[in-house]
C-alpha cells in the first residue's frame, strides 16, 4: 500500500470538507456510531437518540470481517464499511463518530471521511487527541471536532446537551453495543 499517495488523498478530500454553523433548534434526532473488533471480526453500533432531551430511540448492529489492518491516521481505512453497514436505511439530522474530523494530521479522519460520503452533518469524538493536531475543543472528557456540514461552535454546543458522565450519551451506549454489552453474543 503507498501511503503518501493515501495522505495525499487524505488531503485533497480534507478541502471537501465544509464548515458551517448548523441551526442546533431544527436538530430532532441525533445519532452515533462506533465500531469493536475480536480477531478478524468488526462488529458496527448504531444508536439513534432524541435530541436534545437523548432518549433512545433505537440501537442495531452489524458485523463484517475486518478488511484492513489498523494503522494510525488511516483508521478510516479500517472502519468505513462496518460504519457505512450499520447507518444503511437509517434516518438523522447529526452523527456522532467515535473518531476525529479535522483534529487529524492531514484535516481528514473518520468523521470526516463518514461524514463526506452520507452528505450529513458529523462530529467527531475521540478519547484523546492525535499527535500534532489542533482544530478540536474538549468537552468533558471528549475531544469533539468538525466531520462535515457543521462547524466548531455548533459541534460543541451539540456534544455539551447531550454530555453524561464526561463524554456524549450516544456514543457510550454504541461503544458498549459494539462491545457486546447488550446480547452477550460478541
Amino acid at each position: 500500500m503507498n501511503f503518501k499517495k493515501l495522505a495525499e488523498v487524505q488531503r485533497k478530500l480534507s478541502k471537501k470538507i465544509v464548515e458551517k454553523p448548523l441551526d442546533i433548534s431544527k436538530v430532532k434526532r441525533i445519532a452515533a456510531v462506533d465500531v469493536s473488533y475480536k480477531g478478524d471480526r468488526a462488529r458496527g453500533a448504531f444508536v439513534l437518540c432524541s435530541f436534545p432531551s437523548c432518549e433512545v430511540l433505537k440501537t442495531k448492529v452489524a458485523e463484517t470481517e475486518v478488511s484492513f489492518p489498523y494503522i494510525p491516521t488511516y483508521f478510516f481505512l479500517r472502519e468505513t464499511r462496518s460504519i457505512l453497514m450499520v447507518l444503511k436505511g437509517e434516518e438523522f439530522d447529526v452523527l456522532l463518530v467515535e473518531g476525529h474530523g479535522r483534529a487529524h494530521p492531514r484535516g481528514y479522519g473518520l468523521a470526516s471521511h463518514i461524514g463526506l460520503l452520507i452528505n450529513k452533518p458529523t462530529i467527531g469524538v475521540a478519547k484523546r487527541p492525535l499527535r500534532g493536531t489542533k482544530d478540536f475543543v474538549k468537552v468533558g472528557k471528549a475531544y469533539v471536532s468538525v466531520g462535515n456540514l457543521i462547524d466548531l461552535d455548533s459541534a460543541k454546543k451539540i456534544v455539551e446537551t447531550i454530555n453524561e458522565n464526561g463524554y456524549p450519551k450516544p456514543l457510550r451506549i454504541a461503544d458498549k453495543l459494539s462491545k457486546g454489552a447488550e446480547n452477550g453474543r460478541y
